[in-house]
């Protein structure tokens, strides 16, 4: 794909993030959400594979069916208010729709069946984009919206994509499903605490966006797709393999790492507010999500010496270092945990 043509579609995802984030109007939020949809559709067939194809058509049509369930549910809540303004959405059956379409787009259990599909069939940096910049249109409206919708229904997928996630992840030897399943299940810790406290919500966000995007970053530099690359990884650069061992466990939250932050101070809002067993599914769940990110932090770097594996090297066609990974989205993603006060 041609440098120009690349500008063209970086330039048109962003410009669909930013209509959608700043309208007011749910035609604008439509065309943004529209626009994000078409600009990722090229980056991610441009491989000319069966599998990319496939990857592409899934995604479009799912975005497609949660876009028109989005256009219908403000078009029934403007006949029944004489409104199309995003914060008032007061029509129950309307912000019912609007709940299971941005579900859709996001990806929420049980409507989370296209991720891991689609995420397997892009290439490392497409995902990367999918699990990252195109959660944050859907993610806008949701937090727009979070005074009108159902507490109850974001609470149940909340909570159901939090087990789907940490369950069905344990089955997964290829990296890009893993990372799928864990931004299911990371999802749906946001969708617990969106009604509930929204600032909670934008902090969760921003981290998932961080350690989520840092773990990508490594992927792509140390050219592992699946569980047997990431045990050979050391070969191509230890550093970053030693610090991808911290982001893994930082993803699953434990302390002192930052991904600690937004589970301790989601169970610790849903405690006060007497949601007891909610919290306590979301703490059990999270052990689920820890078994694989603890087995491949154990593959790629506990696993160093004595080393057991037939294949002890991969071919180094240039240096895969890199400043910006190092100085600043490394450690951002795991030692953020003293800044809780200032950030929260």
């Amino acid at each position: 794909m041609s440098p120009t043509t690349t500008t063209i579609l970086m330039s048109s995802l962003a410009t669909g993030t930013i209509i959608t984030a700043s309208s007011f109007h749910w035609l604008m939020a439509w065309i943004g959400l529209e626009m994000n949809t078409l600009a990722i559709l090229p980056m991610m067939s441009k491989q000319h594979h069966p599998r990319a194809t496939e990857a592409a058509t899934k995604y479009f049509m799912t975005q497609a069916a949660a876009s028109a369930t989005i256009l219908f549910a403000s078009t029934l809540n403007a006949w029944q208010t004489g409104t199309w303004d995003i914060i008032n959405s007061t029509d129950t059956t309307a912000n019912t729709l609007l709940t299971m379409a941005l579900a859709m787009k996001l990806g929420l259990a049980p409507m989370h069946f296209w991720l891991p599909e689609v995420l397997q069939g892009s290439n490392m940096k497409t995902a990367m984009i999918i699990a990252t910049w195109q959660k944050l249109a859907p993610m806008a409206l949701i937090i727009q919206t979070h005074n009108n919708l159902s507490t109850t229904t974001l609470l149940t997928m909340g909570l159901i994509s939090s087990i789907t996630g940490g369950w069905a992840g344990l089955n997964q030897t290829q990296t890009r499903k893993i990372m799928a399943y864990s931004s299911i299940a990371h999802l749906g810790w946001m969708a617990t605490i969106v009604t509930i406290m929204p600032n909670i919500l934008l902090l969760n966000l921003t981290l998932y966006l961080l350690m989520t995007t840092s773990m990508f970053y490594t992927l792509v530099l140390l050219n592992s797709k699946n569980i047997k690359d990431m045990a050979t990884s050391w070969t191509t650069s230890p550093m970053i393999t030693s610090m991808t061992m911290l982001i893994l466990l930082s993803l699953g939250g434990l302390p002192p790492l930052t991904g600690f932050m937004p589970k301790w101070l989601i169970l610790e809002e849903l405690t006060t507010q007497n949601l007891t067993t909610a919290a306590t599914i979301l703490a059990m769940s999270a052990l689920l999500s820890l078994f694989f990110y603890l087995r491949l932090s154990y593959t790629s770097t506990i696993t160093l010496s004595p080393n057991t594996t037939t294949t002890k090297h991969k071919w180094r066609f240039k240096q895969t270092t890199n400043t910006l990974l190092l100085t600043s989205m490394l450690p951002m993603s795991i030692l953020m945990l003293p800044l809780t006060p200032m950030l929260l």
